[in-house]
C-alpha cells in the first residue's frame, strides 16, 4: 500500500483509465515517434512529444481546466501542475535506465551548486519504454524521491557531467532510478510496448481534417 497518496496516485488506482493506458499509450508514442522521426531517426522534439501526450492523459483524467502546462522556464522541474499540485513527467528507453535529465546546464561549477542545494520538490512520473516488451509507467511520490535521497545521498543520488565529455546535463543517477522503482511507496503500470504496424501518413490525419474543416 502506497503510505504517500497524492492526487496523482488517483490514475494510478482508476481501473478504466490504467486499461486505457495499456491499450493507446504504445500507439500514440509510435505515432510521436514518426512524427519526430526523419529517415529512422529520431529528433530531439520527441520528449516533448511524449510530454505533450501524458499531459493530454492528465486532462482526460482531471479536465482541462485543472491542468496547466503553461509554466514559466524558471520551474525547471515541474513540467505540469494539476489542481495546484506540480509533476514532473520524464520519459526513457530500456529496462535498464542510465540516469534521467534533471537540468541540461554542463557549467560544473552551476552542476555541482545544483547538486549540493537539489530537493526534490514534486511528484515525478517516469515512463519507461521496451518496444516489443513489457514497459512501465511509474510514480514515484515527492517523499518517496526525498526517502531515497537521503538512503543514498547527493553523491549517488545525483549524476554529474562528466567534464571534457559532450555529456547534456545533470542526471538522477541510474541506481537512484533502480532504488525508486523498488520502493513499495511508488507505483507502477505495466504495459506491453507492442510496436504495431503505423502508415506514417496517420501522423498527418489531425492536419488533413483541419484543412477538411470549413
Amino acid at each position: 500500500m502506497n503510505a504517500y497518496n497524492t492526487i496523482f496516485t488517483e490514475l494510478f488506482k482508476d481501473e478504466k483509465l490504467v486499461k486505457q493506458i495499456k491499450q493507446k499509450l504504445p500507439e500514440l508514442f509510435l505515432l510521436a515517434e514518426i512524427e519526430n522521426s526523419r529517415n529512422g531517426k529520431l529528433g530531439m522534439e520527441i520528449g516533448s512529444a511524449r510530454e505533450r501526450i501524458i499531459i493530454a492523459l492528465l486532462m482526460h483524467k482531471y479536465g482541462v481546466a485543472a491542468v496547466d502546462a503553461d509554466l514559466p522556464i524558471t520551474l525547471a522541474e515541474v513540467d505540469v501542475v494539476v489542481k495546484g499540485e506540480p509533476l514532473s513527467i520524464k520519459t526513457a528507453t530500456g529496462l535498464k535506465i542510465p540516469g534521467v535529465k534533471l537540468i541540461w546546464s554542463v557549467d560544473a561549477q552551476k552542476a555541482l551548486e545544483f547538486k549540493d542545494r537539489y530537493e526534490p520538490v514534486c511528484d515525478l512520473m517516469l515512463v519507461q519504454l521496451n518496444w516489443n516488451g513489457v514497459g512501465y509507467m511509474h510514480l514515484f511520490p515527492k517523499q518517496t524521491q526525498i526517502d531515497v535521497l537521503n538512503k543514498l545521498g547527493r553523491d549517488v543520488y545525483i549524476k554529474l557531467p562528466k567534464q571534457g565529455t559532450n555529456a547534456r546535463g545533470v542526471e538522477l543517477s541510474g541506481l537512484a532510478i533502480t532504488e525508486l522503482i523498488k520502493s513499495s511507496t511508488s507505483l507502477k503500470i505495466s504495459i506491453d510496448f507492442v510496436r504495431g504496424d503505423v502508415d506514417y501518413r496517420a501522423s498527418y490525419h489531425r492536419w488533413l481534417e483541419y484543412w477538411a474543416n470549413d
